[in-house]
């Protein structure tokens, strides 16, 4: 059998005519004459020697065997762009692409404050982060669709499988709205708690495992689940519903006093298990990019620029 001579670029055009069924828009959006973009059709056709495309179709649809060769094509191409992204990844922070996660609660502060320093030091770096809980973080950093992820750390910390970097710890707090009527009581139970709607983010198997103690019952579950903390918030703000979080998300509606946090008399404001142990999560034995590890960097930075303000 004759060795084959395509290369990539007959491949993106051969993708692109699958995309846009009509040489003349292909060629237009591939930006070369629409000639010059048949013949290369043609010259991939001949290396196969089989027709590729179907001509008789007004959609241009390939042929079974140009299905075969549009697979491949895909393939090859998206693996040739990861192999530049992650080279140029390796050696210089003047582009390249870093894609991390976060919970919700490090989403409203401090991954926000930590990617506005970093795009002002390295603005040619495309930056996306992925909020979402910390269970689906982690299936996503196994599926290497991120590099690392902000969350709370107990759940990897004896996992042989990840890496955990420590931020501060974070107080988890129960908040309500002003005028809401337990705030009219002089002293508040953890009873009190469940006469009313429980609004969460995804919650850590130990504070789980308190509120079902309170409860007393044998798991707990919330009223409202959202990994959206804004959401959560305005729902918080509009209802009588009992938010759960970690103050770091919504420390300046306290201050402001469109929030009011909750204390309730048999609960020492200081249990362990309500409190966040964030931190930053990657995956053993892999490298992290340049981007990575300065995203990292300035996480840590702000992270305690953050905590010494508020002290």
């Amino acid at each position: 059998m004759p060795q084959k001579h395509m290369d990539l670029r007959q491949l993106r055009y051969f993708i692109a005519l699958n995309e846009h069924r009509s040489f003349v828009r292909a060629a237009d959006a591939m930006g070369i004459t629409q000639p010059a973009f048949s013949r290369s059709i043609q010259g991939l056709e001949q290396e196969f020697g089989c027709v590729l495309v179907d001509r008789g179709n007004k959609d241009l649809r390939p042929t079974p065997e140009g299905q075969v060769v549009l697979q491949h094509a895909l393939t090859l191409v998206q693996g040739a762009a990861l192999l530049s992204a992650e080279v140029t990844q390796m050696t210089k922070l003047d582009a390249g692409e870093l894609r991390f996660g976060c919970g919700p609660a490090p989403a409203v502060k401090l991954v926000p404050d930590a990617v506005a320093q970093f795009i002002n030091a390295h603005p040619k770096v495309r930056t996306c982060f992925q909020v979402d809980n910390w269970e689906k973080l982690s299936r996503a950093l196994s599926r290497e669709e991120i590099e690392f992820f902000i969350a709370d750390i107990r759940h990897f910390e004896a996992d042989p499988n990840f890496q955990t970097q420590a931020l501060t710890p974070k107080r988890g707090v129960f908040f309500c709205r002003p005028g809401h009527p337990l705030l009219v009581k002089d002293s508040l139970s953890t009873n009190d708690m469940f006469d009313y709607p429980l609004a969460t983010t995804l919650i850590p198997p130990g504070i789980r495992k308190l509120l079902a103690n309170l409860s007393g019952r044998m798991d707990f579950s919330p009223t409202i689940e959202t990994e959206h903390f804004p959401a959560l918030v305005k729902i918080v703000l509009q209802s009588n519903a009992i938010g759960i979080g970690t103050e770091e998300a919504f420390v300046e509606d306290i201050a402001q006093g469109s929030l009011v946090l909750l204390h309730w008399r048999n609960l020492p404001q200081n249990v362990e298990s309500m409190n966040a142990r964030c931190g930053i999560v990657s995956r053993t034995g892999f490298r992290l990019s340049p981007a990575a590890r300065a995203m990292i960097e300035t996480l840590v930075a702000v992270d305690k620029q953050e905590i010494s303000v508020a002290v």
